[in-house]
């Protein structure tokens, strides 16, 4: 009798817990974003009130106040970005997931510690991975619903231009030679030609991670234009164009470059190198500067920081700006 009983109970338990489940896998990614956002906030709140209590309960012991706090503000941001973000907020609860890997890094950390309680850790970290999963879930909903045409699907269009003091057709071969790419875009590890108008890319990916892909060259006018795409089956989907055109006066060239390619993972890819630090935007523009320096100097004489410079601006000796540079500003 008594293990009937108990029988009955684990079965009742299981069926609820499988009831549990369907319902979150049968809400929409919308539905589901929300009910995110408000934990989100929730979380937060008491991470920013009561940081003691919630080091507590997570088995940890120590004064963790500010860094629980600062956790606090995280979840906050989350939740009001899921909100604020509209219908799809992919992009929020991708960054969810960001935050549960630091927060698991963190637990980690904390089972480590000789002082921590290491039951209530081990409960603190399942819960994290359950909220981790929902996150993940949460996201690739949110993902899928834009690759399908309700969204972008992460698709990442860049175009930017740069001034250089040499002829277009210099600018041109230097950069016709592909193997020449990789010294000034520092995120390509090699380029290597395979065949008539076909090359080889292998490229620097978020977290330590590499991607390859094969290119055709659609259009090449020498002096004026290099135009290409990837080939069917690449790991990047990718297409654009370098034109190179004479500077009024003929001094020098301007250097219009346009990109447009899916990450891997598409929104997810997109949404991951933002937060490594790695827009594209920025990306291109401190290849560019780079490759001003190389053609024109025949080496990258500045650190990162020092094309950046302060508040991300490029740095350069003083002096009036050229007609041309002035445009490109515009």
């Amino acid at each position: 009798m008594s293990n009937d009983r108990g029988q009955s109970r684990s079965d009742g338990e299981g069926g609820a817990l499988r009831a549990a489940r369907g319902a979150l896998v049968n809400m929409s990614g919308e539905q589901l974003a929300r009910g995110l956002g408000w934990f989100s906030i929730g979380l937060g709140l008491a991470e920013i009130i009561a940081p003691r209590g919630v080091a507590r309960v997570a088995g940890v012991r120590g004064n963790h106040n500010g860094l629980i706090r600062l956790f606090g503000l995280r979840e906050i941001a989350s939740g009001i970005s899921i909100f604020a973000q509209g219908r799809r907020p992919a992009t929020a609860v991708w960054s969810r997931v960001a935050g549960d890997a630091l927060d698991l890094a963190a637990l980690a950390v904390a089972f480590a510690s000789p002082d921590s309680s290491k039951g209530r850790v081990a409960f603190a970290t399942a819960n994290v991975l359950g909220v981790a999963a929902l996150d993940v879930l949460c996201a690739q909903q949110l993902s899928r619903q834009n690759d399908d045409g309700s969204g972008t699907g992460g698709r990442v269009h860049v175009r930017k231009s740069i001034a250089i003091n040499r002829s277009p057709e210099e600018v041109y071969e230097f950069w016709r030679d592909f193997q020449n790419l990789p010294r000034f875009m520092y995120h390509l590890e090699s380029v290597r030609v395979t065949g008539e108008g076909r090359s080889h890319w292998v490229a620097k990916a978020p977290a330590g991670m590499s991607v390859e892909w094969d290119a055709l060259t659609t259009e090449d006018r020498p002096g004026q234009l290099i135009s290409w795409r990837s080939l069917e089956g690449s790991e990047v989907d990718n297409s654009g164009s370098v034109r190179f055109e004479r500077a009024t006066g003929g001094r020098g060239a301007i250097v219009r470059v346009e990109l447009e390619y899916n990450p891997p993972g598409g929104a997810v890819g997109a949404t991951l190198a933002k937060l490594f630090g790695e827009e594209p935007e920025q990306q291109l523009k401190d290849d560019l500067y780079r490759f001003k320096q190389v053609i024109e100097t025949g080496e990258v004489v500045l650190s990162e920081s020092a094309i950046r410079g302060a508040g991300g601006l490029p740095l350069r000796p003083a002096q009036p700006p050229s007609q041309e540079e002035r445009a490109l500003k515009s």
